[in-house]
């Protein structure tokens, strides 16, 4: 089971939104509370978080954007060559991480194991308090007109106080960049 983090990525009404908490936990010590584990890829059309080995999940972020770069910016195909290459290579499959990936058309889970899932709704979920923000997440779409932000926030923020591998010190991008609206 991958603990120690948090990501979850959102979409609603054209607007996709990714965020992720910042706490680092070693078993049960917490060691860095603003780490980073959400970022944008190819100027900005695809938002990637991860949950697990930060060495590990940065090492398949830079994997994914030379695939990307290699399937010019189709995700849907990255995704697919990267779990190839990460089930198929002897180093690559020693790597223990899951990474959460988005572009605006597109989420997907995945990993090592050979998966790229595709959600049945418009989110997804990661880490150890994956399921307490999906769940949130699920019921802020259903009763609230929260934008793809705010339920991506608020969810993150209700997960964190339960999980104590989560914390309150968030990265979040959202697809298209907000300097892209006109």
């Amino acid at each position: 089971m991958i603990r120690s983090t948090t990501i979850i990525v959102v979409r609603r009404d054209g607007k996709t939104a990714m965020a992720g908490d910042g706490q680092v936990s070693i078993d049960d010590t917490i060691v860095k509370g603003t780490a980073q584990k959400v970022r944008t890829m190819r100027d900005g059309e695809v938002i990637a978080g991860y949950a697990g080995a930060a060495a590990d999940a940065l090492s398949l972020f830079e994997r994914l954007e030379e695939k990307l770069d290699e399937y010019n910016g189709n995700l849907p195909r990255a995704s697919v060559e990267l779990v190839k290459q990460w089930r198929t290579d002897k180093v690559l499959r020693q790597l223990e991480a899951l990474l959460l990936v988005a572009d605006e058309q597109n989420i997907f889970l995945i990993s090592g194991t050979g998966d790229v899932i595709v959600p049945d709704e418009d989110l997804m979920a990661i880490g150890s308090g994956g399921a307490y923000a999906t769940a949130a997440a699920k019921a802020l779409i259903r009763n609230t007109d929260m934008n793809a932000r705010e339920v991506a926030e608020t969810a993150l923020g209700i997960a964190g106080e339960i999980c104590v591998f989560t914390n309150d010190k968030l990265t979040v991008e959202e697809l298209p960049l907000p300097e892209d609206e006109g």
